[in-house]
């Protein structure tokens, strides 16, 4: 058993770790300020995005743990490998998004169709006052041409690298 300064000091699967988890409640900090900060609420598409993350960090950070307290390199290298696949998906479907946002292709019905039914009880003008779409083909905010959905493209692969780098660093 180490202590936790010393793994992540000596051990390359600890620090890997320890970046996702860093680097992944970053970008979830940034996602909350986007939404409670400014004002710009997640499409659906945004939320299912966020999955990856409420995955990863607490795995990444289970994983610290587990090098200080001695646990099993190959537990280690699992978590870490079922870390990168997340993030890997995480990119698709960032990308799939980024694509909705730039009409390459159609995105869901729920966030970027026609409403279609409006049939259930009640007056129809309340709820059409009622309803708040965000939609998933529409940027809500670019910087230097990319949307929110470009940038997790990004933020993912990069983590998705620094576990597959973790993995590999792991195994020697």
């Amino acid at each position: 058993m180490m202590t936790l300064r010393k793994a992540l000091e000596t051990n390359p699967v600890a620090q890997a770790a320890a970046a996702i988890a860093v680097i992944g409640a970053a970008t979830i900090f940034g996602a909350y300020v986007f939404q409670y900060g400014l004002g710009l609420a997640p499409c659906p598409l945004c939320l299912e995005q966020r999955i990856a993350y409420y995955v990863s960090i607490p795995l990444a950070v289970l994983v610290v743990i587990g090098v200080a307290a001695g646990a099993s390199r190959k537990v280690l290298l699992a978590a870490l490998f079922v870390i990168a696949a997340g993030m890997l998906w995480n990119a698709g479907l960032g990308a799939y998004h980024a694509g909705v946002e730039w009409h390459w292709w159609a995105g869901p019905q729920d966030c970027s169709g026609p409403l279609i039914d409006l049939r259930a009880g009640g007056g129809l003008l309340s709820q059409l006052q009622s309803i708040s779409v965000v939609r998933c083909d529409e940027a809500a905010w670019r910087f230097l041409g990319l949307s929110l959905a470009g940038y997790n493209v990004l933020i993912s692969l990069a983590l998705a690298g620094v576990a597959a780098w973790g993995v590999i660093a792991g195994r020697r």
